[in-house]
């Protein structure tokens, strides 16, 4: 009676080996390690083999000596704004992608927007020896990784540029797709536009406050100072300066929204009034199809997918000058856009 082959008992650290797969498959410990690193060179059926014998006695491969030999953790961090919103969850899936092809993992964090927690995580990150940072900057100064960088830590910057240093950055065109966003709104006959966005010190507000007033330039429209609003996208602030725009004998008849935050909370105050006014909204939000939203919508995941691919690029071995390399965004009209003024 042939005796059934177990599994082997690894409680007590006796884990299968690449020899034990070569034995169970019958073949050589050469091909087990082509298999394993994804080589070329093994026929169909031996790999399919391999595989199951992997399978079988639950071998996982150990990382330590190849770590050792390429001087490199297989790891990478991500900084990001805020895990919670929406736009930053293509792009982390994207980055995450890309390193788990690269055979490194992934760990990420959330500055909160706080200049001194992003360069708290940063510098942690780098103390936990990872390879390289992707990093959406909080601050404007990031002198503070010119050592890291120095060492090694292959960096590049992603939706706003680094501040005061010279690094690898992958950004959406902010200026041309408001610019473009409120030139809509000026060809559906509109001529009080409102624009509604971020902190000014953000990169991406002061970029889309600049494609704004460029389209009402562009049109031969004034700007009035009470049509513009910067500052915390917290609801209750937005409400205020949306309110503050539709007050008044002239009221505005359209609002450009900086983001998609500040879109969210824009809806909400417009539904519950009776003159309609036009919207146009930086990012793409979630149901804004069902909505009738209309967007300037960036691609998260190109974001995300570049700037990964241009980190990797670096950690095997780029060498040249830091790039800054900006995506095309593109105008989505869904009807809200397009509502003439009152």
């Amino acid at each position: 009676m042939a005796e059934t082959a177990r599994r082997p008992d690894h409680r007590y650290g006796n884990r299968p080996t690449m020899k034990d797969v070569a034995a169970r498959a019958g073949v050589g410990l050469k091909t087990v390690s082509r298999v394993v690193n994804g080589e070329p060179g093994v026929t169909p059926d031996t790999e399919r083999r391999v595989r199951e014998a992997i399978q079988a006695l639950g071998f996982r491969r150990n990382d330590s000596a190849r770590v050792l030999r390429k001087g490199r953790t297989a790891s990478v961090g991500l900084v990001l704004e805020d895990l919670a919103d929406p736009f930053y969850g293509p792009l982390s899936r994207a980055v995450e992608e890309v390193a788990r092809a690269h055979g490194a993992l992934l760990i990420n964090g959330s500055s909160a927007e706080d200049p001194d927690r992003e360069q708290e995580l940063a510098l942690a990150l780098c103390a936990r020896r990872v390879d390289g940072l992707i990093v959406i900057p909080a601050g404007d100064d990031h002198r503070y990784l010119e050592p890291e960088m120095r060492a090694g830590v292959a960096t590049v910057f992603v939706d706003r540029p680094a501040g005061r240093i010279e690094a690898d950055t992958v950004l959406s065109d902010s200026f041309g797709g408001a610019r473009a966003g409120v030139a809509h709104l000026v060809a559906h006959g509109h001529r009080r536009i409102g624009f509604v966005g971020d902190r000014p010190r953000i990169h991406t507000a002061a970029e889309r406050l600049r494609g704004y007033r460029a389209a009402m330039e562009d049109a031969g429209l004034p700007v009035d100072d009470a049509w513009v609003s910067l500052g915390s996208t917290e609801p209750a602030r937005v409400r205020d300066a949306v309110a503050a725009m539709l007050a008044g004998p002239e009221p505005v008849t359209a609002l450009f929204a900086g983001n998609n935050r500040v879109t969210v909370t824009a809806v909400r105050e417009l539904a519950g009034r009776t003159r309609p006014v036009a919207l146009v909204g930086f990012d793409d939000i979630e149901l804004a199809d069902l909505l009738g939203i209309t967007v300037i919508a960036q691609d998260a995941a190109a974001l995300g997918r570049t700037a990964a691919q241009r980190l990797f690029r670096r950690l095997d071995g780029l060498h040249e000058e830091p790039r800054r390399v900006e995506l095309a965004t593109r105008l989505v009209p869904r009807g809200s856009g397009e509502i003439p003024p009152a």
